[in-house]
């Protein structure tokens, strides 16, 4: 779908069709991703020829249940059988960069759907009038430079602060006036109990009056106290490294609109199939465009679909927000922890038997691994250091706390990711 450049197009007739007619654009360019797909990608034309489907039928939502829900599991796995995309991207594409996540997962970037955020960012009140803290890391993700594109379309000047120490945030919202903040939940407020630490009264020294957050649950109660306390609006967006933004908040901050350039399904995890509206089921993405042909990505996300129109005068449909995810995999700091990846480690250290442990201490993810072993002494704190060593390797995230225990200690059949942080 064509998408007209510049920082007043955010809010347009796109954003106010009525919903036949947005289902009937988003028809014809699923019919062409298909049929682009199944001439450039052989891995789309494995799929459709094995299910013997013709890519001229997609022509609207429903026909995409004929295809099989692609996880990031299999997405890490097409990609190693075939590197670098899996057989999903188009041999002739330009792509003007290539982020990594852990998996490792390669991604092509899609400049011409940097729109997708923009949308986020205005819907939050984003402008040429703000100064932007983005606060994500522009180290191989794509975070911080696609955040900071859509920051860039809707005229807003953005400050790369990346993941920076909080003194130097705080520094930095001080000398730059700055006015609003892109990043995690978490580490805003770290960045304000910094602030206070250092003797400043955050809601009258400073000028951040709008904070715009993904990657990372907004608790309620934490809204309450950003927005009460500390006078910051608050808005949500939601999104994949794989496909890039799905939803956002808008001004009535009830429910999140899908956007425009995203097809958004709500299925069964078991069958694949699409449920009622309204129904609880697995966020199923398709990030329609003509470069990386990844269809029905499962984003391991639980919600529901709102179909009636928003009071703000949007129509597209909504999701409810996130009620949980599937199997054990956990979002950490912004960044994935999955099985395979855990299974990787364990091969590293040979075989090693270990649980990791996530929770939130002082509005921050903290992740503690309890590791078998027989050593519990100076050979046991080398062991420490290699094991935080080839998690960090695989996971870029890094281990708060290592605790050693013996042989026999963890059950076998007991679960490798443990995520005790409470989102209430």
């Amino acid at each position: 779908m064509h998408v007209n450049p510049g920082p007043t197009h955010y809010f347009d007739a796109g954003e106010t069709l009525a919903q036949p007619e947005r289902l009937r654009q988003q028809g014809l360019a699923l019919t062409r991703m298909a049929t682009l797909g199944y001439r450039n990608s052989k891995t789309v034309r494995s799929i459709f020829d094995e299910r013997s489907v013709d890519p001229a039928r997609f022509t609207t939502l429903k026909d995409l249940e004929v295809l099989p829900v692609v996880s990031r599991e299999l997405l890490v796995r097409l990609q190693m059988e075939n590197r670098p995309y899996g057989g999903l991207c188009s041999v002739s594409a330009e792509i003007d960069r290539i982020f990594i996540s852990p998996g490792p997962v390669y991604e092509p970037h899609l400049s011409e759907l940097d729109t997708l955020w923009a949308r986020g960012y205005h819907a939050a009140g984003f402008g040429p009038s703000d100064i932007v803290l983005n606060t994500f890391s522009y180290h191989m993700v794509a975070a911080g430079i696609t955040f900071h594109e859509g920051l860039r379309k809707v005229g807003a000047t953005v400050i790369p602060s990346g993941t920076s120490s909080t003194d130097q945030q705080v520094q930095l919202i001080r000398d730059l006036h700055v006015t609003g903040y892109t990043g995690t939940p978490s580490f805003l407020m770290a960045i304000i109990k910094k602030a206070e630490e250092l003797g400043h009264d955050f809601k009258h020294d400073f000028r951040l009056r709008k904070a715009s957050f993904v990657a990372e649950p907004l608790q309620p109660s934490l809204r309450m106290t950003f927005e009460h306390e500390y006078g910051i609006d608050t808005y949500q967006m939601y999104g994949a490294t794989e496909v890039g933004d799905i939803a956002y908040e808008c001004s009535k901050k009830r429910h999140w609109h899908v956007c425009e350039e995203v097809i958004v399904e709500i299925v069964d995890p078991t069958t694949g199939k699409q449920v009622e509206p309204g129904e609880l089921g697995e966020v199923v993405v398709t990030r329609l465009n003509e470069t990386f042909f990844l269809f029905r990505f499962g984003t391991g996300d639980l919600s529901s679909l709102v179909t009636e129109p928003c009071a703000c005068g949007r129509t597209s449909y909504l999701l409810t927000g996130i009620a949980g995810r599937l199997g054990e995999s956990a979002k950490v700091r912004g960044l994935f922890i999955t099985p395979s990846q855990m299974q990787r480690v364990s091969s590293t250290m040979n075989g090693l038997s270990f649980k990791v442990v996530i929770d939130r201490h002082d509005f921050r993810d903290r992740v503690s691994v309890i590791v078998e072993s027989p050593e519990t002494t100076a050979g046991g704190g080398a062991l420490a250091v290699e094991f935080a060593d080839a998690f960090r390797q695989e996971c870029t995230i890094k281990v708060d706390k290592i605790e050693l225990a013996k042989p026999g200690t963890l059950v076998p059949a007991a679960t490798i990711i443990e995520d005790r942080r409470n989102w209430e």
